[in-house]
């Protein structure tokens, strides 16, 4: 499992290195700054996906190793989201607090992905057996804005690209999140346990 760990931390970091090893070679396209923020807003969202997969897994498979996984796909969740909202802070912003607040209030689709950012702090700070402890039941509950955070998600990335005529790719995400948050249902549950032993 360390070995396993290990080629997925790396894995995860294959799209960091595309995107370094693209700007170095000067093929980021025609506007490098909208791809890198695309990139990395894809990358939080597909992670996301797979965060949210593993317990359906673990139901289908019974490896619970799964669930060991899931803490560090979440964090890479976080760690992409993190540079998407940078990105967009920093070159379409200029570090300025005031136009990033009217942005914020202005343009729905940039209100979700905000608040999406916003609710994804508390999950990063506590994934950590410290907080764990610490936290004890209140641990699972605040945990629990995970399934929060699929829908303010998929609501940001939806209205970017209803912005722009582009809703086929939104949609393969939309569906998989919501057939991800159906599994989390009891009845689906044991469906799934039912499956996993026939």
């Amino acid at each position: 499992m360390k070995y396993f760990k290990s080629a997925i931390f790396f894995i995860c970091l294959i799209p960091l290195g595309r995107l370094l090893w693209l700007g170095i070679h000067d093929d980021l396209g025609a506007n490098p700054i909208e791809w890198i923020t695309r990139s990395t807003g894809t990358w939080a969202l597909v992670l996301l996906c797979v965060t949210l997969a593993m317990t359906p897994l673990r139901i289908l498979t019974g490896w619970s190793s799964w669930i060991r996984l899931r803490r560090m796909f979440g964090l890479f969740c976080f760690f992409y989201a993190s540079i998407h909202f940078l990105i967009w802070f920093w070159l379409d912003q200029n570090f300025d607090l005031q136009a990033m607040w009217v942005d914020v209030l202005k343009r729905p689709f940039i209100t979700m992905g905000f608040v999406s950012l916003i609710l994804l702090i508390p999950l990063a700070a506590t994934s950590n057996q410290w907080a764990v402890r610490k936290l004890g039941k209140r641990w699972g509950l605040l945990h629990q804005l995970i399934y929060v955070i699929a829908c303010t998600v998929i609501i940001h990335y939806w209205w970017h690209k209803a912005g722009k005529n582009d809703v086929e790719t939104v949609s393969i995400y939309g569906v998989a999140i919501f057939v991800l948050l159906l599994c989390r249902i009891p009845m689906l549950k044991k469906y799934l346990q039912r499956l996993r032993e026939t």
